[in-house]
């Protein structure tokens, strides 16, 4: 009985690879052949792929205008009703004005966010805490700062941003390299060591731009630029503009006068306001 059980099993499983041994001869033939039939199932397939409809444009624009209507009205609704409460619902503080995108932000952990007015979180921005460290690992955005979509802060301790920073899409802030140095502290799957889990400060006005990923312990002083794509791994000078994998000092840029440097709470004349409890 076993014999005759193994033998069917062989049988089938044979039969399943020529029916697909088959398809693929099929398939080769069609997409080779000079024959006649294989030419007009070619010129078929091309037909259907390449077929279009007219969009005369006294039908098509009002129907854009609904579309761009209607989607805009979800957008509201989820940012306003949605997204924007399950943030506050996060943070330990919030300013005024807040704002965020219509998505809902990938949270993990628990920690303190802390958040000053006018911030935006444009797009999805990913926040991961690890309480290992710390017992209230610290996110802390300052007045007027720009968070871009698809931005990565993974805070053991503490991350902190000044005011009026321009974070571009896909940036990486982290205070913790997430394993030990050590190959055998990771092949037993160890945490880092605490002394690794250095808090990242980025000072006043930096802008940093896409795809910048931001290593544990910097310090980015005021008014820098962090060129697109670079890797930070050493304290950048404030009003300087940095680019590589290491990122390193191409120029300095001017300071600005006293004059000009009007700190946001004055300007707008706002504090933040705790979360209510």
């Amino acid at each position: 009985m076993n014999f005759d059980s193994k033998a069917l099993a062989d049988s089938q499983e044979v039969g399943t690879q020529l029916a697909g041994s088959s398809r693929a001869s099929l398939r080769r033939y069609l997409a080779t052949s000079q024959g006649v039939l294989a030419r007009l199932v070619r010129s078929g397939y091309r037909a259907v792929y390449s077929f279009s409809v007219p969009a005369p444009l006294v039908l098509v624009k009002p129907l854009l205008g609904l579309f761009l209507a209607m989607r805009g009205s979800w957008h509201f609704f989820l940012r306003v009703f949605v997204c924007e409460p399950l943030l506050k619902a996060y943070c330990k503080e919030y300013g005024k004005r807040l704002h965020t995108d219509c998505y809902v932000h990938w949270i993990q952990g628990k920690g303190d966010i802390v958040l000053g007015n006018d911030v935006t979180l444009d797009g999805k921005v990913s926040i991961t805490f690890a309480v290992r460290f710390a017992d209230h690992p610290l996110l802390k955005i300052g007045d007027g700062t720009k968070i871009g979509h698809n931005c990565d802060f993974r805070i053991g301790k503490c991350i902190s941003l000044g005011r009026n920073c321009n974070l571009s899409s896909g940036t990486v802030i982290m205070d913790s390299n997430g394993h030990p140095a050590d190959p055998k502290s990771r092949w037993a799957w160890l945490p880092p060591d605490p002394d690794d889990v250095r808090p990242v400060i980025i000072g006043d006005g930096v802008w940093i731009g896409l795809r910048c990923i931001i290593f544990p312990g910097v310090r980015i002083g005021e008014g820098s630029i962090v060129s697109a794509g670079s890797i930070v791994r050493t304290h950048v000078p404030p009003y300087s503009v940095v680019a590589g994998n290491p990122a390193k000092v191409m120029f300095r840029l001017k300071k600005p006068s006293a004059a000009a440097a009007i700190p946001r709470e004055k300007e707008v004349g706002h504090e933040p306001v705790k979360k209510p409890y």
